[in-house]
């Protein structure tokens, strides 16, 4: 039997693209924000997971974001105007957690507070009319803390319920009937101990990289439906509680974060050889930021970027071209004022980000002030060199700039190159060329006597070109 749940969620505290929320490379296109969401009491939490999805059939796009008392679906298609479509109830309120995940057209939600709670299942071909609810049960599951979907197959972690006799570390599904999960097997199974909670995961091709608490960071192989443990980091510099990872495109860099206790660096991990997984460096957003990394985010085509919802910090981008040193690109800080009035203002600010729409947006959800429509294009411009045979990286800073602008340039050879500014008509301000060297460049633009406004920086060489919107100050 199908519920069918109608959008009466419709009050909207803010949708506002002209807040003050200091940034860099990134631009505020909305922020949604339901009026009709309490905050839960322990943390003052109001909005917690993230997802996204993208119809085929219309070419629409929704932001799919968890709240204290459900999810919401939100049409992003205008994303200077987002709409909510539909909402759906959680078997209880007052949640803490939600995570959200998607597979063809249906939605899997889960939440890991406690009973009574459910999975939830929501077929959304329906949209942008509606969502029908075809699964709420806790017949399988009850509580799960962590979703991700590989495949046809949905990994729980944390799972509590009758398919796990219990709770368990970790399990796994198969969604051959999308509408109806089928257990295949949990982890203690096939290993039964010396494992923690697995707290989160990322799941590519049956490979699990899997953030175990405080244990570390465990890989397992998932194959004729059974586990097999094939690489571990179990001690590492700032370890502490391994909380979510995301894998580069090329399969060569993991990036983690650890949650408690708060202030730890995101590490960059080499994972060529399972056999001697080696951490290739820790930053943060700033060097004395003591705001908690909390979710790390890489788009499904790329090497050279990190998204972080960085909690009181917002959301943080990194170029990881070269892993060994990720440099800054870019940032938003969704929750300026840090919440003062919250019981622990570590646990306030950005949850998590969507960062694979074909539009190239980013959706990012703040506990305490909703979802954000973020263009990002000018904190994710290096993927115009990523086949370049001369340049690794090149970065801009500052952004906005008053006096001077800067070109951070890596480079494999000594080459020439052109550095061309232009107003947003396209009307070519100056132009200049350069001789750079192998290594690190860096050339200055002098922006001074310009008028405060939009600009454009291109750099262009004999195999890449790269552009760089610049605002004046």
């Amino acid at each position: 039997m199908k519920t069918i749940y109608t959008a009466l969620f419709f009050s909207v505290l803010a949708i506002n693209a002209s807040a003050q929320y200091p940034s860099q490379n990134i631009t505020l296109l909305s922020n949604w924000d339901s009026a009709q969401v309490p905050q839960e009491p322990t943390y003052y939490i109001r909005y917690n997971g993230i997802w996204g999805w993208h119809n085929t059939v219309d070419n629409k796009e929704y932001a799919i974001i968890g709240s204290s008392e459900g999810v919401h679906f939100v049409e992003v298609t205008n994303p200077a105007n987002p709409r909510q479509r539909d909402f759906v109830p959680g078997r209880r309120n007052q949640t803490i957690w939600r995570e959200i995940k998607t597979y063809q057209n249906y939605c899997y939600m889960v939440s890991d507070d406690g009973a009574p709670n459910s999975l939830q299942i929501v077929d959304m071909s329906y949209l942008p009319d509606s969502v029908y609810v075809v699964y709420d049960s806790n017949t399988m599951v009850e509580r799960a803390h962590a979703i991700f979907i590989d495949g046809n197959k949905m990994y729980l972690g944390i799972p509590k319920g009758n398919s796990v006799g219990g709770t368990s570390q970790l399990a796994v599904y198969s969604l051959a009937n999308p509408q109806i999960p089928q257990f295949l097997k949990k982890i203690e199974t096939d290993i039964p101990s010396g494992l923690d909670f697995c707290h989160d995961m990322f799941v590519r091709n049956d490979t699990v990289y899997a953030s175990m608490s405080f244990t570390g960071l465990f890989i397992f192989k998932f194959s004729n439906n059974t586990f097999t443990q094939i690489g571990s980091l179990t001690s590492y510099q700032n370890q502490g509680y391994n909380h979510s990872s995301a894998l580069t495109k090329d399969g060569k860099t993991l990036i983690f974060c650890d949650e408690v206790p708060a202030g730890l660096p995101i590490k960059s991990l080499n994972v060529q050889n399972m056999n001697n997984l080696t951490v290739l460096s820790n930053f943060r957003s700033t060097t004395n930021s003591t705001a908690t990394a909390h979710n790390a985010f890489i788009r499904k085509n790329d090497n050279t970027h990190v998204i972080v919802g960085y909690y009181q910090d917002g959301v943080q981008i990194f170029d990881i071209t070269n892993p060994a040193n990720p440099v800054r690109t870019g940032y938003i800080d969704t929750n300026p004022n840090n919440c003062p009035t919250c019981p622990n203002p570590n646990y306030s600010g950005c949850w998590g980000a969507y960062v694979d729409l074909p539009s190239g947006i980013i959706l990012a959800s703040d506990m305490q002030n909703g979802l954000f429509v973020l263009d990002a294009t000018g904190a994710l411009v290096v993927n115009g060199i990523e086949n370049s045979s001369l340049v690794t990286a090149i970065t801009f800073f500052p952004n906005p700039a008053n006096e001077s602008a800067f070109i951070n340039i890596a480079a494999k050879t000594t080459t020439t190159l052109q550095v061309q500014l232009t107003d947003v008509t396209g009307k070519i301000i100056s132009t200049q060329t350069n001789i750079i060297n192998a290594g690190a460049n860096q050339l200055a633009l002098n922006v001074a006597t310009l008028s405060g406004g939009i600009y454009f920086v291109n750099v262009i060489g004999t195999d890449f070109s790269v552009t760089q919107k610049l605002v004046k100050e």
